[in-house]
Parts: C-alpha cells; sequence; structure tokens
C-alpha cells in the first residue's frame, strides 16, 4: 500500500482524481499480474496512459463502445481476473446500463466499473458529460455495490478494497486537478464503512465522492462562529452504513445529505429510504444536490460555486438550515 502522507496527499491532489486512478492502478497492476484495464478508448483521458504502455498484456482497448466494454470485462472477470472497466459517468451508467444490470447485477460478475468525472468534473464538455444521474440509475441494479471515494488518497484504498473482491462494484470518481484534500495519514477503510471526518454533532453533514472535502472545509470555517458541525464520509453509497447513520440522527438535531447528483435517486435519497424504513429520526433531514432540470455549463469550479456545492455555497447552505430548524 502506497503511503498516506501530507506531501503525497498535495502531490496527489495537483494531479487530480484521474491521473491518480491511472497512477494507483499501475501500482497494484505492477504488484499483481491478475490486474487488468479495460478502457472505452479514454486511455490518456482516464490516467491509464503510463498503465497501457508499460504493461500492455493487462490492457485492452475496446475502442467506443462501452456496452462492449462492459461483456468483455464480465467475460474476464469470470475467467478470475481482476477487472477494472473505465470510461465517463453517464456512458457507464446509461449506455451500458443494460450490460450492467445482465453482467454485473443479474449474473453477479465482478467486475469493477470505473465512472469517470461523475457530477460536474467534465467542465466545458457539458450536459452530455455530466454524470448527475448515475447513482440513481446503478442504485437501482441489485447487487452492485457503489464507492466513491473522498479524495485521492482514498482511491488508492477504495482500488485495494477492490482487487480480490468478487463481487461488481461501480466506483464514482468526482472532482478534477486541485481536489480538496480529506487524508493526510492512513486510515482504516472498509466497502460499506463510513468515515468519520468530525465526529457527530447538532448539525452533521453527510455526503460522498469530493464533496466531503467541501463540506470538512465549510465546517471548518463556521467553526470561528460557533458552530459545531459534523462531518461523515459516506464513501459507500450502496450498502449504506446504516450504523453510522443511526448514531448521527441520535446525535444530531438536522442532518444534511451533501451531494454532486440530482436530488432525486442518489445519496440523499438512499438516506431517506432508511429512515422510512426503520422508522423517521428524531432530528430534521435535508437532502441537498442538483435540482430537477439540466442547466448551465461551464469550468467545474464555477459550476460547483453556481451550484452551491463549494464550501462556500455549502456554509451558506448550513446557516440557511440551522436558521429555519
Amino acid at each position: 500500500m502506497v503511503e498516506i502522507s501530507k506531501r503525497n496527499a498535495r502531490t496527489w491532489s495537483r494531479m487530480g482524481i484521474r491521473a491518480i486512478y491511472g497512477q494507483a492502478l499501475a501500482g497494484y497492476a505492477a504488484e499483481n499480474p491478475n490486474v487488468i484495464a479495460v478502457s472505452a478508448d479514454l486511455g490518456r483521458s482516464s490516467g491509464l496512459d503510463r498503465f497501457s504502455k508499460e504493461y500492455p498484456n493487462q490492457f485492452i482497448n475496446t475502442g467506443i463502445a462501452e456496452q462492449n466494454m462492459v461483456g468483455v470485462a464480465a467475460g474476464l472477470a469470470r475467467s478470475g481476473f481482476d477487472v477494472f472497466a473505465s470510461t465517463f459517468a453517464p456512458f457507464a451508467s446509461m449506455r451500458a446500463s443494460e450490460q450492467v444490470r445482465m453482467n454485473m447485477g443479474y449474473m453477479g460478475e465482478p467486475v469493477k466499473l470505473v465512472a469517470l468525472g461523475s457530477g460536474f468534473a467534465m467542465g466545458l464538455l457539458g450536459n452530455s458529460h455530466y454524470g448527475l444521474e448515475d447513482l440513481a440509475v446503478m442504485r437501482a441494479i441489485p447487487g452492485l455495490t457503489i464507492v466513491s471515494p473522498a479524495d485521492c488518497a482514498e482511491i488508492y484504498k477504495t482500488l485495494e478494497a477492490c482487487i480480490g473482491h468478487r463481487k461488481p462494484v461501480y466506483i464514482r470518481l468526482t472532482g478534477g486537478v486541485n481536489c480538496p484534500i480529506v487524508y493526510e495519514e492512513d486510515y482504516d477503510f472498509q466497502l460499506g464503512k463510513a468515515v468519520w471526518i468530525k465526529p457527530a454533532a447538532d448539525i452533521t453533514l453527510v455526503s460522498a465522492g469530493t464533496t466531503v472535502g467541501h463540506c470538512r472545509s465549510a465546517a471548518d470555517a463556521l467553526a470561528g462562529e460557533g458552530f459545531t458541525i459534523g462531518v461523515l464520509n459516506m464513501h459507500t453509497i450502496k450498502p449504506l452504513d446504516k450504523e453510522a447513520l443511526a448514531h448521527a440522527a441520535a446525535v444530531s438535531c438536522t442532518l444534511i445529505v451533501v451531494e454532486e447528483h440530482m436530488r432525486t435517486g442518489g445519496l440523499g435519497s438512499a438516506v431517506l429510504e432508511f429512515f422510512a424504513e426503520v422508522g423517521a429520526p428524531r432530528c430534521r433531514i435535508v437532502t441537498y444536490g442538483i435540482p430537477d432540470r439540466y442547466g448551465e455549463t461551464g469550468t467545474y469550479p464555477y459550476m460547483l460555486k453556481t451550484s452551491g456545492l463549494d464550501a462556500d455555497g455549502i456554509a451558506r447552505l448550513i446557516k440557511r438550515e440551522t436558521a429555519n430548524a
């Protein structure tokens, strides 16, 4: 396992999410010839350019044929390989949804499907490339584990946990270059087990992906104004860590779920479904994400800012919901 340190965390953040995915996978492939990368003609865009050159026998480019990519990956996974198949989020979750449903859901082939550029991360490429509905689609498929790493260090942790894991996984990568740093030292990572960034408090934020870093920054900024805010990294969106959610609901007066996804069908919906099943908690639950519409196009920082999903926007959300409590 690579060392998680302040220095590495800063370097990884500057490189960006997709570059670190490629670097991390190449590192694991060097140690394990069973690791296979499959790409829908996105070698360089997915950070796999180095991988393809250094480990050509462990790399397959299916071309711009995402449905075929999932089928090829499923065959390799059934043969015993640890297969990581990657393409942009809307193409992984929607263009190839039938193949994901049949090969990964129904047949249970242990493909690790990596969704690149989820949320607004594709910036100026616009709504055709934004991954804003992918969780709603993937959560509906039985048998899938869904993971969204909080930062570059957690990408390493996620890939390590998936190697040898003989179940299908959808890995949702959000964020770009200079992504928020959440982890600067090693920590315990387990699929299905959320990680507390800040202990549960009167106000607790629940998030996944790089939004976790923005939530922590908002909590830090408001600490000087007398707010005590918990932050829970729910990196595994399916299955949810129900114990952590129950604890948050027992401690908090307001539980706010923040996500870079449509408000329908994502992490917020999963949290509400959990409490509908076990009984309404005593705390208020607020879900916050992308409104039910397709909006404008802009750079990634601009899209986060206008959607209120950067640290400043989340801080305003906290103040607004506190005033409404």
